[in-house]
């Protein structure tokens, strides 16, 4: 099981519903080492590639552990920072030649100085441990979640938004869409900035990362975002208990993102 996933650089995906391509994944598990950097001709080509001349051909290298990741700087004068995409502007800097320093975000963004502004790249851990029980001495290797999944996340909002048609009526087979799920969502302070395609990115993350879809790629190829691989996460969701009913409570009211969705510019 993957410890840590590389979204490296890549086209980005369309805001509507056509996509212009899906950026690769790097799956990397506990031990696994991967570099990162501007490469070079005649040479190896570093696992991620950032193709900026101010970037080092050798800039640094990715550790994945156990249930967390490192990041070493090769720099000997720019320091690199680690952004908490789930955090308010939280992030930490990585100094010119630190070695292993551990990263403790889920979703992170990698940010280089490079001769064009900035170079970047993503880094998801999807793996994260959260306390269950606790183990009884001699009782042997610890139980793993197989859905570790952070109700403090951006991306358990976005799941739970999906899922709140069918908890609310189990009969109700209508799923909310992208926009409908950002105007939902946009009373949150957590929220306000809420956009269709980062709900779809949230989406994306819980298919393959967190629930692991059987058949996401396929519907994602299908045009899923609109219907097959939601129905597929609202599914699973709820089959395995993963968000019920009390979990309404972490919404806004109805009343409050009608208003929201009223005041909204178009």
């Amino acid at each position: 099981m993957e410890t840590i996933i590389v979204q490296l650089p890549g086209p980005a995906r369309a805001d509507a519903g056509q996509e212009r391509g899906r950026p690769g994944l790097l799956h990397m598990g506990p031990g696994d080492v991967a570099d990162f950097g501007r490469g070079g001709p005649g040479g190896r080509t570093p696992a991620v590639v950032l193709p900026d001349p101010g970037v080092s051909r050798w800039a640094g290298r990715l550790e994945a552990a156990d249930d967390y990741w490192r990041l070493s700087n090769f720099s000997r004068t720019a320091g690199y920072v680690v952004e908490n995409l789930e955090g308010a502007g939280e992030y930490l800097t990585v100094a010119p030649g630190r070695l292993g320093a551990p990263v403790p975000f889920e979703f992170s963004r990698v940010v280089l100085p490079a001769l064009n502004g900035t170079a970047n790249f993503k880094v998801f851990a999807p793996q994260h441990a959260y306390l269950d029980e606790r183990s009884a001495p001699g009782g042997g290797d610890q139980t793993v979640n197989p859905f570790a999944l952070d109700s403090t996340a951006k991306y358990f909002l976005v799941l739970v938004a999906l899922c709140e048609p069918r908890l609310r009526e189990p009969s109700d087979t209508a799923l909310p869409g992208a926009g409908e799920i950002a105007e939902r969502l946009r009373p949150l302070d957590s929220c306000r900035e809420l956009t269709r395609s980062a709900v779809n990115y949230h989406i994306d993350y819980l298919a393959f990362a967190k629930l692991r879809l059987a058949h996401a790629d396929e519907a994602g190829d299908q045009g899923g975002r609109t219907g097959a691989k939601r129905a597929q996460l609202v599914a699973s969701a709820l089959r395995f208990g993963l968000v019920r009913e009390e979990h309404l409570t972490l919404l806004p009211p109805r009343a409050a993102s009608r208003r929201a969705g009223h005041g909204a510019s178009a």
